[in-house]
């Protein structure tokens, strides 16, 4: 029998990067830089970062079900704040839809950066938990690449 449930969950993340916030917010501007942080090797990932442009990140799970995490950029204020939504579907179903803000603020020498996700989980596809964590995740790999990136 499916599951047909709605669960709405909201999350805040925040990290400290020691980086410039110019340099926080081009990691997430620059197609090449987000790929490597966001996406993963064996994924399609494309990025067109702009007001009404799209990001799209195609991979498959360990089951080999695809999965398609496509966002829509509704506002971007440089060096301040980014605002989109988002669509995972695994296969043909959408599993989550999403309104998610990052602020970006100068802090201690570096930049704090807060992710605050609205969402909506279709059907038990996905769990709020394993959406906070894989963002956690994700947020944690754009430090490492702002370490490895080895400027200021």
């Amino acid at each position: 029998m499916i599951d047909r449930s709605v669960t709405h969950a909201t999350f805040t993340l925040e990290r400290l990067y020691p980086a410039t916030v110019a340099r926080v917010f081009a990691a997430w501007a620059d197609p090449e830089a987000k790929a490597r942080w966001f996406s993963t090797p064996d994924a399609d990932h494309e990025l067109d970062f702009r007001v009404g442009g799209r990001e799209v990140d195609r991979s498959h799970s360990d089951s080999g079900l695809s999965m398609t995490f496509e966002s829509l950029y509704r506002e971007i204020v440089p060096d301040e704040r980014i605002v989109y939504t988002s669509m995972l579907h695994m296969g043909d179903d959408l599993a989550t839809a999403s309104l998610t803000t990052v602020a970006f603020c100068p802090a201690d020498g570096g930049t704090r950066l807060v992710l605050t996700e609205q969402g909506t989980f279709l059907d038990g596809r996905e769990e709020p938990s394993w959406r906070e964590l894989g963002t956690g995740d994700w947020l944690d790999a754009l430090g490492v690449e702002l370490g490895a990136a080895g400027h200021e």
